[in-house]
């Protein structure tokens, strides 16, 4: 008997009852994160091309998790950063909790700005 092209390529069945069934086993899936859904839906809404053949390669997940990796380390630096310039301390929080909440506030969202235009969007 030939063998199928399953089993040309390396794969294998396993009985059960009157059936052959194919050993197969799924993909462990990557923790994509929040950033990485934002890349998705750009990549879906505006680089369908793009996002097609990350897809149909397999290698879509694994992108999305390494955009949501540098993303996450990039806002978390700009963040940082962007706090030390302006002065914004624990003192301040222990201080006038409002006022730092806002200030940090307005950092985080210009720090997401700069992710978004940097890495999400290129």
């Amino acid at each position: 008997m030939e063998k199928s092209t399953f089993e040309q390529m390396g794969g294998t069945y396993r009985q059960e009852g009157n059936y052959l069934l194919p050993n197969l086993t799924v993909p462990e899936r990557v923790s994509i994160g929040i950033w990485g859904q934002r890349r998705r839906q750009y990549l879906r809404g505006h680089r369908k091309a793009l996002y097609n053949a990350l897809l149909l390669s397999g290698k879509l997940d694994n992108h999305l998790a390494d955009i949501n990796q540098q993303a996450e380390d990039m806002f978390f630096q700009l963040v940082k950063q962007m706090a030390e310039q302006e002065g914004i301390t624990e003192q301040l929080k222990t201080d006038s909790q409002m006022e730092w909440v806002g200030q940090m506030n307005n950092i985080r969202s210009a720090a997401e700005e700069i992710v978004n235009t940097e890495i999400m969007f290129a």
